[in-house]
């Protein structure tokens, strides 16, 4: 992987970089949809690329799990077994393994958990962590990390930093030379004193990026941006920094102008099945029924499939129906809005005008 900086905000910490897979070259800052198993729910891989997608986040514990890694592997790896030609970046399973699986027990080796499909006993470790992630052949791969349960206290928040960087240093050693990236992630909870010793720890070992974990799990926004501004600066400048699960267009703003790179999250595709939008003014749930006979499109304006077709009242009437076509089209706007947010966040930086961007989105955004 290669990483470049372009441009520097002269307002802030922002940056506009660009990375360069085995499989693409995209700009960032970036935001990654989440296709957990392989798939962006509800839309293909060609829709997803057509909207202007160059790198989508799989997860390492539910691949695993199924169909399994071994399988991918036969079918040529998981870029091949989905028809996806951009870049993929897999997250290692260990928040899965704190969200999902019906039992854990953490232990120096690593984790074993009862899968929350059939209840199968499982064991994860760095080392099954680093074959797994081997197996798919995903271009940026991440270390096993133990992400503490939000309110965690202080002494099992440093328990859980000493253990991501004991895991964090097996992954490095079984790394290999394949041509895929590997991030650590810092941990730390909401304790600023664990979170800097977590990110000097990992910096020592050089890793092609870093990742800010055991975030969007419960705190709140403020507390959110006072963690992330101060680990940034332990960071090294030339690495990519990538924000996990985070999250809606103002917080992916505000973490921009603190220097971040990457994001991922659910929400776009989540609240897109759910029948909220995404626009420029601000959510629009298209299930209310002040839409019902609405001729415009979900947003005035946007280039997407879905609003160069269809009206609110022909979405409105797919969603109450329950057809399949309705999660679809919500799914494409969805992804398109947050896909053309991070080219105009993009743009802004190369003009050198975030901060005017920043107010600007603001001033549109009305509560719905």
């Amino acid at each position: 992987m290669e990483f470049k900086i372009h441009k520097k905000s002269t307002s802030g910490k922002a940056r506009l970089g660009e990375i360069k897979t085995n499989h693409s070259r995209f700009e960032t800052p970036v935001f990654m949809p989440v296709g957990t198993l392989g798939a962006i729910k509800g839309v293909s891989p060609e829709e997803v690329r057509d909207i202007g997608v160059e790198i989508i986040l799989s997860n390492t514990y539910h691949l695993y799990l199924r169909p399994g890694h071994n399988l991918i592997k036969r079918h040529g790896g998981l870029h091949r077994f989905m028809n996806w030609p951009g870049s993929i970046l897999t997250d290692s399973g260990g928040f899965q393994t704190l969200s999902l699986a019906k039992l854990r027990t953490i232990s120096d080796d690593g984790v074993t958990f009862q899968s929350h499909i059939d209840g199968s006993t499982h064991f994860l470790d760095p080392e099954k962590v680093m074959e797994i992630q081997k197996a798919l052949g995903s271009d940026i791969i991440m270390t096993l990390d133990e992400c503490a349960p939000f309110g965690a206290g202080y002494e099992y928040v440093l328990n859980s930093v000493k253990l991501t960087e004991k895991w964090a240093k097996r992954c490095m050693d079984n790394k290999g030379d394949n041509g895929q990236a590997l991030f650590g992630i810092v941990q730390g909870g909401v304790y600023p004193d664990l979170r800097e010793m977590s990110a000097k720890g990992l910096v020592d070992m050089d890793f092609d990026g870093y990742a800010l974990g055991g975030l969007s799990v419960g705190e709140d926004k403020h507390t959110r941006e006072r963690i992330i501004g101060p680990v940034k600066e332990h960071l090294p400048e030339e690495k990519p920094v990538y924000l996990m699960g985070v999250g809606t267009p103002e917080d992916i703003i505000e973490a921009v102008k603190m220097g971040v790179d990457m994001f991922d999250c659910v929400m776009p595709t989540r609240n897109a099945r759910n029948g909220m939008l995404f626009t420029d003014e601000g959510k629009l749930v298209i299930k209310n029924s002040r839409y019902a006979d609405d001729e415009l499109p979900i947003q005035e304006g946007c280039s997407c499939y879905a609003c160069t077709n269809y009206s609110r009242a022909y979405i409105r009437h797919l969603f109450l129906s329950r057809e399949m076509l309705a999660y679809r089209l919500t799914t494409i706007h969805n992804l398109y809005y947050y896909t053309n947010l991070m080219y105009k966040i993009r743009d802004a930086i190369r003009q050198d005008r975030l901060i005017e961007f920043s107010n600007d989105f603001y001033s549109k955004r009305i509560s719905n």
